[in-house]
């Protein structure tokens, strides 16, 4: 059937939207009003989004020296201040030029022994409210005194400049995401570094079969505590991992080792904190957040960005062309998006499309939203861009010219909650049904990234799932060869929560750090409220390293499912799975997916000879996974050399296995 031109190409492909029509036309019109006036005044997108080349320290090759240059429209004046002229507060001002941006140049003639590499440095700052020394906006490194806890900025200029060798990496097609934190990376109750999490850890998910990291915490944030989402300067790694070369080193070992890796980026918000952050840098309380109540996040305690002002977009977008370029980070995982788009920050039911068009959508952060990800697919046109969206907005992750706001993938923030609410009641009342359709219930056309656990539920006050299925049991039952029921039904049900996760769930998969050998109990960081213990915020290797325990076997199921899937070049972009069989009565879920066969068995106690259920071609099929092997710590009931031929019944192509209980099979066509 032939297209409307005159209808946005969203709405012809879901008939649903039609009533939204012109709220989606009118998207894509402010969309392209914005882009002609930036490229009336910059040419093109890319060149709007490079201000850390101007602002912040810059070095002049012809005029030989560095400028060092801050927006700050309503201050009253700019004093640099630093080691390199003994912390004098007022020697060094800044002029407004003709662009209305502050600036100071500082000449090598003489300066160029003074103003060193890591020396520190600040911006001191008068306003309508008083003076104050401040972190340049666009400051790329910041440490903290070990005594006093003060953060400076500090200037990064090593004499040698960093090796990349990653010319020749490639972004996967098909993406199997490990999300890491680094500083909780190691077992060793202290925080973690850049390096040694690209020596020791980079390693450990390259043999589980990851293609991609997801890295948290990176950009600086003041608050260990804060898992990194109350971030205070945007273009600087945080420190307490390491030197910005240290990140590059990490970046640069994962692409030798073909793994993508992507930023867990903050945009949605910002620490409120004025020493540190961009809170009221030049007193006029609307520079870079809306002003007043709308600039405030209560449930965050945090600052809001105003999306509407063309400097702070061009300051975020800026943030992500930096971190593509200096870093060679190979995408996005966009955090808050649903805070993003919403006046309300998402403070309600999504219960019919009206919520996701009209006044209560932030049309500026949707358009600012839509220029992140032309401006990342332009600069790196296979990099990945995800959102972390609970809303279920419509065309989220469709291209900008079809109405859409240009992502690549959403998580599918549902499946974990579904399961946390599932394992609460006993298998025997489980609705096979139902299972299926959370399974499949997403949007068409938009891929889905899907996982049975992030970082999300592990956070203090909360509990694996590991932890949730065997509990205090975990600590004295986990030998290998000890009998405890609820201990083998754990083991059992989180290979098979995986396994229908991976299968059914997304276009793409993601698992948290350590829980695939089913990391124990949760996630606390050192915080007065624990006498700043690390306990809870480091991994514990070792449990999944020990031949006695039964983590490694687990993980191990976990290696086999992963390196399955990666084997299967094109099983994510097949589509939806396709439903073969519910059995209600067993408990048993039989469904195919690209050239995959599926049969999941989630009865507590029943196990089936001969179990019959249709396929969709004739031939010999040959298992490829079982949970119930030996070394995945199952009963090894299922005989896996057996190749399985398939019978015709009233020309229906049928197979008959056996399929013991709380057990996953995973076959394929072999002849």
């Amino acid at each position: 059937m032939k297209k409307n031109p005159s209808i946005p190409i969203l709405v012809q492909n879901d008939p649903t939207l039609k009533p939204f029509t012109e709220a989606i036309k009118l998207r894509i019109k402010n969309y392209k009003k914005r882009r002609k006036l930036i490229k009336g005044a910059f040419d093109n997108l890319e060149s709007f989004a490079q201000a850390y080349r101007y602002l912040g320290f810059n070095y002049d090759a012809e005029k030989k020296g560095w400028w060092y240059r801050e927006w700050a429209p309503a201050a009253k004046g700019l004093w640099l201040t630093g080691d390199f002229n003994h912390w004098g507060r007022y020697t060094h001002p800044l002029r407004r030029n003709e662009m209305g941006y502050w600036e100071l140049f500082l000449s090598d003639q003489y300066y160029a022994d003074k103003l060193k590499h890591l020396s520190k440095y600040k911006v001191h700052v008068h306003t309508t409210k008083g003076a104050i020394d401040r972190l340049p906006a666009y400051t790329r490194y910041v440490v903290q005194d070990a005594k006093t806890k003060d953060f400076a900025a500090c200037f990064w200029q090593p004499d040698e400049t960093f090796e990349w060798t990653d010319e020749d990496f490639e972004i996967p097609e098909q993406a199997l995401i490990y999300e890491c934190h680094v500083g909780m990376s190691s077992e060793e109750p202290f925080v973690n570094t850049y390096r040694n999490f690209a020596d020791n850890v980079l390693p450990h998910i390259h043999k589980l079969g990851y293609n991609c990291i997801q890295l948290m915490a990176v950009q600086e944030h003041p608050y260990y505590g804060s898992f990194g989402y109350h971030v205070s300067n945007f273009f600087a790694p945080s420190s307490r991992f390491g030197t910005p070369d240290d990140l590059k080193y990490l970046i640069n070992k994962a692409h030798s080792m073909q793994i993508a890796v992507i930023m867990d980026i903050v945009h949605s918000h910002a620490v409120k904190n004025y020493a540190e952050g961009l809170n009221d840098f030049d007193g006029s309380d609307n520079q870079y957040f809306h002003k007043g109540e709308r600039g405030y996040h209560k449930l965050w305690d945090s600052k809001l960005f105003d999306y509407g002002n063309p400097e702070v977009i061009r300051f975020l977008l800026s943030n992500v062309r930096y971190w593509l370029e200096e870093f060679h980070f190979d995408g996005f995982r966009f955090d808050g998006v649903t805070s993003m788009m919403y006046l309300h920050q998402g403070n309600t039911s999504f219960d019919s499309y009206e919520a996701y068009f009209g006044d209560t959508v932030d049309k500026d952060a949707i358009m600012y939203l839509q220029f992140a990800n032309q401006l990342i697919h332009k600069l790196k046109p296979k990099a990945i861009s995800i959102a972390e969206d609970v809303s279920g907005m419509p065309g989220l992750c469709r291209p900008v010219s079809e109405g859409g706001i240009g992502f690549d993938y959403r998580l599918a923030m549902g499946l974990p909650d579904f399961w946390i609410n599932l394992i609460k009641k006993p298998e025997r009342s489980w609705n096979i049904g139902h299972m299926w359709h959370v399974l499949n219930n997403r949007r068409v056309n938009e891929k889905h990234i899907a996982y049975a656990e992030s970082h999300d539920q592990a956070l203090v006050g909360d509990k694996t799932l590991a932890f949730r299925l065997m509990d205090r049991y975990m600590y004295k039952d986990m030998n290998i060869g000890s009998k405890n029921e609820i201990i083998d039904r754990g083991m059992a049900l989180l290979k098979l929560i995986r396994l229908l996760t991976i299968s059914i769930g997304g276009e793409a998969y993601l698992n948290f750090m350590g829980n695939e050998f089913g990391h124990p109990e949760w996630i606390d960081f050192p915080r007065e409220g624990n006498n700043w213990s690390y306990q809870y915020a480091r991994r514990q290797w070792s449990l999944a390293q020990s031949p006695f325990l039964r983590y490694g076997r687990l993980m191990a199921f976990d290696q086999a499912m992963i390196h399955l899937f990666a084997q299967e070049k094109d099983f994510f972009d097949t589509g939806f799975a396709k439903v073969l069989f519910l059995d209600e009565y067993n408990k048993i879920l039989t469904y195919e997916r690209d050239d995959l066969v599926f049969v999941v068995n989630l009865n507590p106690q029943r196990s089936l000879v001969n179990y019959h259920f249709p396929v969709s071609k004739h031939g010999k099929y040959k298992i490829l996974l079982c949970s119930d092997d030996e070394t995945f710590d199952g009963h090894q009931r299922v005989d896996t050399e057996i190749r399985h031929l398939t019978a015709n019944v009233r020309g229906q192509a049928v197979l008959s296995i056996y399929i013991p209980h709380q057990t996953g099979l995973v076959l394929k066509k072999i002849g």
